[in-house]
């Protein structure tokens, strides 16, 4: 069987769509590119099964859309997997509708379509109803769930809980997904049948190139962000066993020569298994090989954990903070005082990791004051080196997340047009502010890297070839949030 994993090219004047794997999606002016880890498992499963397996990243190769199809045609797949996320989810089902209905099928005969990923999870009856997509699978483990579905042969008797299709003219379903799969049972990934290296430098994380990705847990261990839309695809915390990652990681050193890694779990493990992971790690001598990456919650670490990871090889941890205001975090159920980022962040500095800490505005509850708390605290944090980069995102409440269904059931949204959930314009209904003052706010944070304790911080951290590098890509990436979030005024003028 001939399986292509796809994003085909969603060309808008809007930038590059930052999809690939990503919780928070949002158009780039600059391209950045994830490496997917879990479509690349998927397609290193079938690989493995036997099958022929195509890899078609359209975004990142950038190509035309009539290239993609070329190459998706010579491929002549019989079975066409696509991630998507909200804000895109219409583009992929009008562009599976062109694809897939009997008149215009021209990859194969009886090619079949499958749809993954937070939206169609929270969604999949909206999805079955508005293209003719063949399988929906819902959660997490998808990469399981591709196999399964092959491995049983399209048979619906054989299908895991958790995948929608048709029969018969009906659209049925198997019952809601379970994760109950060994996640040690999976290979690692082959990076080279799932070019890895079209991910390994265009990306804001990695300060040493090449880099890649890797997840050593599925997804948060807290798992209770009411804004997050990965709880819809991971409610339950696993994790592989730490020596298999180790393991995996000398691989890449070895036969890749990967000098940086992003571990992609929602959050790194902690405790024992965190503990036994930089053990290892130091003791392998990988920690002098290459720098490790990181999403990691504050409150949970203490100075001497944080000084352990870098001893390890850890280079960047980066932190959700969303909002200086304590009445935010309870309402998103963060589990998370304002006084922890101030101290978690200072004593992460300390150890001497890089600080990465993200922001959200446009919260339907949060005035002038409220904006001006986080604004002023995002600064604090980059003037006084606690952060070494940020980033601030617009309050979207994504389908599936209790964000979203509170925010619905009182009338607190402005559209239900999925093309706008792209941190473009706002969601939520913010009678206490406008638009352009959230998004004011925004490049105030942003311009807080020009502030001149930052500017001189950064000036005297600068050792490297690999600094100034770094450095150089991440005023040009400032630059692009700027534009990103220029005035809705002066975005119309230019659209």
């Amino acid at each position: 069987m001939v399986i292509a994993f796809a994003y085909p090219p969603l060309p808008s004047e809007k930038g590059v769509p930052l999809l690939s794997q990503n919780r928070q999606f949002q158009w780039f002016s600059r391209p950045t590119y994830i490496f997917p880890v879990v479509p690349a498992t998927a397609a290193t499963m079938m690989k493995k099964a036997g099958h022929d397996v195509v890899w078609l990243d359209g975004i990142a190769e950038e190509w035309t859309p009539e290239e993609f199809d070329r190459r998706l045609a010579e491929a002549k797949p019989d079975l066409v997997v696509l991630e998507t996320k909200t804000p895109v989810v219409k583009r992929h089902w009008k562009w599976i509708s062109e694809h897939a209905a009997p008149s215009t099928k021209h990859q194969a005969p009886s090619t079949k379509y499958v749809l993954v990923g937070d939206h169609v999870t929270a969604l999949p009856d909206e999805t079955m109803a508005a293209c003719p997509v063949d399988y929906v699978l819902t959660g997490g483990d998808w990469d399981f769930l591709v196999k399964n579905l092959v491995e049983s042969d399209f048979d619906p008797s054989k299908f895991e809980p958790g995948i929608w299709y048709r029969e018969n003219g009906e659209v049925k379903n198997t019952g809601r997904f379970q994760l109950n799969h060994d996640l040690n049972s999976a290979p690692w990934i082959d990076r080279d049948l799932c070019h890895w290296k079209l991910y390994a430098v265009k990306n804001g994380n990695f300060r040493r190139t090449p880099g890649t990705y890797v997840m050593s847990g599925r997804d948060c261990w807290h798992a209770k962000c009411t804004f997050c839309s990965w709880t819809t695809l991971y409610p339950r915390y696993r994790t592989r066993d730490p020596i298999d990652v180790v393991d995996e990681i000398g691989d890449l050193i070895e036969r890749y020569g990967v000098k940086e890694i992003m571990d992609d779990s929602g959050s790194f493990p902690v405790g024992q298994w965190l503990k036994t992971f930089c053990d290892e790690m130091i003791k392998r001598g990988y920690n002098k090989k290459l720098r490790i990456d990181c999403n990691m919650r504050f409150g949970r670490l203490a100075y001497e954990d944080y000084a352990l990871m870098r001893k390890a090889g850890f280079r960047l941890v980066l932190f959700g903070v969303e909002s200086a205001n304590q009445y935010t975090l309870d309402r998103f159920v963060k589990a998370l005082k304002v006084e922890d980022v101030e101290k978690g962040a200072e004593w992460a500095h300390k150890a001497g990791l890089d600080v990465h800490l993200t922001f959200m505005f446009g919260h339907a509850w949060e005035g002038p004051t409220e904006i001006a708390n986080t604004v002023k605290l995002a600064r604090k944090m980059l003037a006084k080196g606690w952060a070494s980069t940020l980033q601030c995102t617009m309050t979207i409440p994504y389908p599936g997340t209790p964000l979203f269904k509170e925010l619905k059931e009182n009338d607190g949204l402005t559209t239900l047009d999925w093309d706008e959930y792209d941190m473009r314009r706002q969601i939520t209904k913010t009678p206490l502010a406008s638009e352009d003052e959230i998004k004011k706010a925004v490049r105030r944070v942003y311009s807080g890297f020009f502030q001149p304790q930052a500017i001189l911080r950064r000036l005297f951290s600068t050792r490297t070839l690999f600094d100034f590098g770094f450095y150089y890509r991440g005023l040009r990436s400032l630059l692009g949030h700027l534009l990103d979030f220029r005035k809705t005024t002066d975005r119309c003028k230019t659209c």
